[in-house]
């Protein structure tokens, strides 16, 4: 860490690389006061902030000693922040000593190039290079249809609030990655905006004064992420179960899901557990079909569960399921809690209840430990205890800014954090149970920390459509801006789940999303929210058939996924990676998002249109080999044939994995000329 004085400002050096650019003329930290108006709807948010003033700090004092640079800035002696650079382990921590009473708004700039290129921001679906827009960090729900200009979005904004934006995501996270090989992390839970439009600087407003801004270099895309990773935590290695074949979703009772998991057998699938989360019993609503949010098993809906649960584990199945952080009004679980004092409080005393969608729900207290541990053992007695393998922790995004905590901390702070709290608490029943390597559980929703708890990420409730920010091609950004933000390891629902607005998943839909799925850490399919208005893996023979094969190729590249997976929990490489990160000094790379390097070797295309049997692939230079046929290519915009079932798939001729690869290719699903129909 270098700084370079003059007059009139000074700049700031990580590295030889200018993070910090101060003049007077345009300072690097402003601040200023704000009053800010949260409208929760569902989880979904509307926000506005009452901005009081905004004030440019231009006058500033340096004190540069080894290791640490001391600076306090001012306006006319006004506004004194005093804040301390500390060089520690490969980073420079930019923390906040002083700051003046009443300042709850921060403007702080970094400094950028026009050509530079930024990802991360944690889970973005719509943009993976978040150069030229801007990003608030806030954890919602993800919104339906996700852009303005669609009728879709434009319906649900309509009919529930619900319609979303470009940014809006369960799992945002204040954390970017820089073309120019740096890492930057705000450590607080505060709401935000990063601002990537400005051609000279990057602005992180952040609601609130941070704890500290976190700085960290390398000289590849490897280093750097190996740095963020070792500061924020990363994921352990799956069970071995994942890889041997697809999670089934099922529905409906004991029989209906034993029938649909025989008839897969029969047909040839490849199934390594069955996941139902309607095994607590169901509610259904005008949306659709809903889950009865108390967390003990529907022994009426699934009579003998406890019986099948062991027969299908001698099988080698595993049976999974689900939770949330909330507990239906009435319930008995509602009841114990409140009686407990365990459900957060509103502002008058009593148990604040959430609108869920046609019914109220109790949020659990999670930073009560009382409520903290009772909820623990729920999950240990009525979910480990009872036999299951693992779970969908579902939510996280509902906490009301004007909610009441145990822990006196304010709600509006403590939005952020609850997915990483309640990844906490699911982690910790795995650990206490000795289960962690056993038992794999997945949320949609984060924040900062949560890669350090949660064992796998899904990507939401896409719709059933082919929509670029709400569906299929959405799940590819957003495994890169994870991955890029360090959580390596994503997944999606097969087929999607958003089933509304006369949507209906055709058979073409979730053929292409069975043979991405391939492709990615993790197989789990979902009926959606309707069901009966979506085309099924078992809707006809043909379906069957195909995810049989396509499951097959799945545990055929199970160590092939085993060792990125590895890698992963070692370093905090991605499972999902951007080609960039292999291919630093290939420009058009870095405008890539809707394809993939899966591990070191294995560049994926997905094909996200409908109707489509040839497809356009960039490859960077390298010598590749087309999965399907053997064809050689050296690089560059290629079009290949691309009919259901030959996902375009590219390996590396160096590969150490090349005779696994030219064994998949012999389990070719479909002819060239083959293309199954909508239906």
């Amino acid at each position: 860490m270098k700084v370079k004085k003059s007059d009139n400002g000074f700049k700031v050096f990580v590295k030889d690389k200018e993070i910090l650019n101060h003049t007077k003329n345009s300072p690097c930290l402003f601040a200023g006061k704000g009053c800010a108006i949260y409208d929760m709807h569902k989880g979904n948010f509307k926000i506005k902030d009452c901005l009081i003033e905004k004030v440019g700090l231009k006058d500033f004092k340096i004190t540069d000693r080894k290791k640490q640079i001391k600076i306090l800035f001012s306006f006319n002696g006004l506004y004194v922040f005093e804040i301390m650079l500390k060089e520690a382990e490969k980073r420079v921590i930019i923390n906040f000593v002083k700051s003046p009473e009443g300042v709850n708004r921060i403007w702080f700039r970094i400094n950028a190039k026009e050509e530079e290129h930024v990802y991360g921001c944690g889970e973005q679906f719509s943009y993976f290079d978040l150069r030229g827009k801007s990003f608030p960090l806030w954890v919602s729900e993800q919104g339906i249809g996700r852009n303005k200009n669609t009728y879709t979005t434009f319906m649900a904004d309509k009919c529930d609030k619900a319609g979303g934006d470009y940014y809006t995501t369960f799992y945002p996270q204040p954390t970017f990655i820089s073309s120019e090989k740096y890492f930057c992390h705000v450590n607080d839970s505060s709401y935000m905006n990063f601002d990537f439009s400005h051609q000279d600087f990057h602005e992180l407003e952040i609601w609130g004064v941070p704890d500290k801004i976190i700085i960290g270099v390398g000289k590849t895309y490897l280093e750097v992420l190996e740095n963020l990773t070792a500061l924020l935590g990363r994921q352990p290695e799956m069970p071995d179960w994942i890889y041997q074949g697809v999670i089934l979703g099922v529905q409906g009772g004991t029989q209906i899901a034993l029938n649909k998991y025989r008839k897969a057998l029969e047909k040839g699938v490849k199934v390594n557990a069955l996941w139902a989360q309607d095994w607590v019993g169901k509610k259904i609503t005008s949306f659709g079909k809903r889950i009865f949010r108390n967390w003990v098993w529907d022994s009426l809906m699934y009579p003998g569960l406890d019986v099948e649960i062991k027969k299908l584990n001698k099988e080698g199945v595993k049976f999974l399921g689900y939770i949330n952080p909330q507990l239906l009004k009435g319930s008995l679980l509602f009841k114990e809690a409140s009686r407990k004092g365990c459900i957060i409080k509103n502002r008058e005393g009593s148990d604040y209840l959430i609108d869920a969608g046609e019914f109220d729900v109790g949020i659990v207290d999670l930073t009560n430990p009382k409520a903290f541990d009772w909820y623990k053992e729920i999950i240990k007695k009525n979910m480990i205890e009872f036999g299951l393998s693992g779970w969908m922790a579902d939510f996280g995004e509902y906490l009301p800014t004007d909610a009441v905590l145990y822990s006196k901390i304010n709600a509006e702070k403590a939005h952020n954090l609850w997915p990483t709290l309640w990844a906490k608490l699911n982690r910790a029943a795995i650990e206490e149970t000795d289960k962690l390597g056993e038992i794999l559980y997945f949320m949609r929703s984060g924040y900062s920390g949560t890669g350090r708890y949660n064992t796998m990420t899904f990507a939401g409730d896409q719709n059933v459509d082919w929509s670029l920010d709400d569906s299929l091609a959405s799940v590819i950004p957003a495994a890169l801006s994870l991955g890029m933000s360090g959580m390596g390891l994503h997944h999606s629902d097969i087929g999607g789940y958003t089933t509304i607005f006369g949507m209906k998943r055709s058979k073409e839909l979730l053929m292409r999303w069975i043979e991405m799925a391939v492709f990615t850490p993790m197989m789990r399919t979902h009926e959606g929210n309707r069901p009966e208005d979506n085309w099924q893996f078992d809707s006809d023979d043909e379906t069957l058939l195909f995810l049989a094969k396509m499951s097959i190729i799945f545990t055929k590249l199970a160590p092939y996924i085993k060792e990125a997976v590895k890698e992963n929990s070692n370093k905090g490489t991605p499972v999902m990676r951007p080609l960039f990160i292999h291919y630093e000094n290939d420009k058009k790379t870095y405008d890539i998002k809707y394809e993939y390097l899966l591990g070191r070797d294995l560049l994926v295309a997905p094909v996200y249109e409908s109707g489509k049997d040839r497809w356009k692939v960039y490859l960077p230079k390298d010598n590749w080999i087309y999965l399907w046929n053997g064809t050689k290519f050296n690089g560059g915009e290629i079009e290949v044939e691309a009919p259901i079932g030959k996902i375009p798939v590219f390996y590396r001729k160096s590969s150490k994995y090349e005779d696994l690869f030219k064994e998949i290719a012999k389990l070719s699903i479909l002819s060239v000329n083959q293309r199954t129909t909508n239906n």
